[in-house]
């Protein structure tokens, strides 16, 4: 009687590797405390502490607090995707896991999709906080009717760019030592001149010209447009919230980004 040789056993489909990927970052980013205290915890310090102290003259009724909203959401974001996002790869990449992640059966996407689902869980977190901390404690009055949807777009096309670009950025940094080092410094310069920290009218105009050419300083305004009343739009470089604007060009570097990733992403060091 012939026999028949065993077959080989099926692999798991990609979307269940992504699934499971996923699963595998959120497990790793929970379990790192520095991860979680500086990407969730650091906004909500940040808010309660500027909240307290500054006290800018903004008109139409707005405290700092309420304008401040805006900005450390947007920080929030950037530190959830492109300083979160860089200084993760850049460890791994200096470790030797993606070297190893490269050589097994997962195939590369789920990687990618693994960190994605982990920006979007903790960018999700990261808003949920501040918004419950910003109304419990300040009284921030929240977006309305379609302001929520604005609010989910710019949120979207912003986290997207910002972790393009965090992913192309992770290549700088060397080592995981100096991951943190080149990272944060990078997205310290671009939140403070895109107005998260300050009234963006009080930022030098040249510094305004160079913000603009980055996503950071589109998504704060976007945000800005959804907790602020229409009448502090003319305090804007334009004299609106240019949303149009906002959309296009966090589009744009969500393009822009994907470029560089492909042109710079590297599974191992040089």
């Amino acid at each position: 009687m012939s026999t028949t040789a065993p077959e080989r056993a099926a692999l798991p489909s990609v979307t269940r590797v992504s699934r499971t990927r996923a699963g595998v970052e959120l497990k790793e980013f929970f379990r790192q405390r520095e991860s979680v205290v500086f990407t969730l915890v650091f906004p909500v310090i940040l808010l309660l502490g500027l909240g307290a102290v500054l006290d800018y003259d903004l008109g139409s009724g707005v405290d700092f607090p309420q304008y401040f909203m805006a900005g450390v959401i947007a920080a929030g974001i950037v530190g959830a995707s492109l300083q979160n996002m860089a200084i993760h790869i850049a460890g791994e990449r200096s470790d030797g896991t993606l070297k190893a992640l490269a050589g097994s059966p997962m195939p590369k996407t789920a990687y990618f999709v693994g960190k994605v689902a982990q920006v979007v869980a903790v960018t999700i977190a990261t808003i949920v906080l501040l918004l419950v901390v910003g109304v419990l404690v300040f009284g921030i009055d929240l977006p309305t009717g379609a302001d929520w949807l604005t609010f989910a777009w710019v949120t979207v096309l912003g986290a997207a760019a910002c972790t393009l670009l965090g992913i192309a950025v992770s290549s700088l940094a060397r080592n995981s030592r100096s991951a943190s080092a080149t990272i944060t410094p990078i997205a310290l310069v671009l939140e403070f001149i895109s107005g998260v920290f300050m009234p963006f009218d009080q930022v030098p105009g040249w510094l305004q010209d160079v913000a603009a050419v980055f996503p950071v300083k589109w998504l704060a305004q976007g945000l800005r447009s959804v907790f602020l009343p229409d009448s502090l739009a003319a305090r804007e470089p334009a004299g609106s919230w240019e949303l149009g604007t906002v959309a296009v060009v966090l589009g744009v570097w969500c393009v822009l980004g994907l470029l560089l990733c492909v042109r710079t992403f590297r599974w191992q060091e040089r």
